[in-house]
């Protein structure tokens, strides 16, 4: 599946792997997460860490429209605020997805999947 945009030269089509990966690697840059889980618990493992080539198992893609939306499953580390991360995610996956792709999100939506305490 791809995200159709279309300017003045003509179309372009974006995998929803690319936007995944690209909002998976923004995510991880965030204060407070440790990685991205899976959105399939019961199949790939309860609260597994991904790897950056796996992201696109972590983040969901949809267009609904002309409209953008992204689910995104995270973990976090103990002792953080969630609310604050996820806000942090949020403004941070839009601003990298505007700059990088010039798309432009209308939601993206946080599921905390586990909180791991970080060995220090």
């Amino acid at each position: 599946m791809s995200i159709e945009m279309k300017t003045q030269y003509g179309q372009i089509d974006i995998s929803t792997d690319v936007v995944a990966t690209i909002a998976g690697g923004a995510a991880v840059d965030c204060y407070g997460i440790i990685g991205m889980a899976s959105k399939n618990q019961i199949k790939d493992g309860i609260s597994e860490i991904l790897r950056k080539e796996n992201f696109t198992r972590g983040v969901v893609v949809r267009q609904l429209e002309d409209e953008i939306h992204i689910d995104m499953y995270i973990i976090v580390s103990y002792g953080t605020k969630i609310s604050e991360i996820a806000h942090n995610v949020q403004t941070k996956v839009k601003y990298t997805l505007e700059q990088t792709v010039g798309l432009t999100v209308e939601s993206v939506n946080i599921y905390v999947q586990g909180v791991r305490v970080v060995n220090v």
